[in-house]
């Protein structure tokens, strides 16, 4: 086996899998229940938003996409109630229909940190970087088709069908540039920083400086001292 059959190559059906985990990962810590994603995935010839809520985001750089969801209205209200409940919200207070601009905004912020985890993975794992636009989430009556308004020489597009806990089904959609990444070489992958670790190590560091700020001061009165005696 030469070399060149050894090398690692990371192509479409990969970056799909990074995403679906990304849309898995970011729903089950901000639902606290199980998402899960069909196995099989759909050869699709267009992408579009469909009823009754969708939403998109485009991103660039190191290659170029669309990403879509679209949510059923039962799917998407029972995703921003345990969202919500999850956050301390009280269900007296949660808006009653998926058209209102409280579920939308939701959505859209759930959105924006799928996006932002799949970003992240991208940076780490295939070094490269790619950014995103802000998140638009549409409620539809009616399906909408979209074109691709980046430079898509040979696109593929892709769906794969996501079931909640309750099983209400919603569907990602993905338009990328069809394109490979070979693994030259290894190298190490940088792990996710633990958020908790670094408030922790913030606080700690925090302490030990108030802590170590009247020490410095008396010795700073001590030098002053010193000096005024001419030592």
């Amino acid at each position: 086996m030469n070399m060149e059959d050894e090398r690692v190559i990371y192509g479409t059906e990969d970056l799909l899998a990074s995403l679906c985990t990304s849309v898995t990962r970011v729903l089950n810590v901000a639902t606290q229940s199980k998402i899960n994603y069909s196995a099989m995935v759909q050869r699709i010839t267009k992408i579009g938003l469909k009823p009754d809520i969708g939403c998109f985001v485009l991103f660039d750089g190191g290659f170029t996409g669309l990403v879509v969801l679209n949510f059923a209205a039962d799917t998407a209200m029972e995703i921003y109630e345990r969202y919500m409940l999850h956050m301390g919200m009280p269900k007296s207070e949660l808006a009653g229909s998926y058209t209102s601009d409280e579920v939308a905004n939701i959505m859209g912020e759930l959105m924006n940190q799928i996006v932002g985890d799949f970003t992240g993975k991208v940076r780490r794992e295939l070094q490269t970087n790619i950014t995103q636009n802000q998140p638009k989430m549409l409620v539809l009556t009616k399906q909408v088709m979209l074109n691709v308004d980046t430079p898509l020489d040979r696109p593929e597009m892709r769906r794969v069908s996501f079931f909640t806990e309750k099983n209400n089904i919603f569907y990602l959609e993905l338009a990328i540039d069809r394109t490979e990444f070979i693994k030259l070489h290894d190298f190490e992958v940088n792990e996710i920083a633990d958020p908790d670790a670094l408030l922790d190590m913030e606080r700690a560091n925090s302490q030990n400086a108030a802590s170590a700020a009247p020490a410095s001061a008396i010795d700073d009165d001590a030098d002053e001292l010193l000096k005024s005696l001419g030592m």
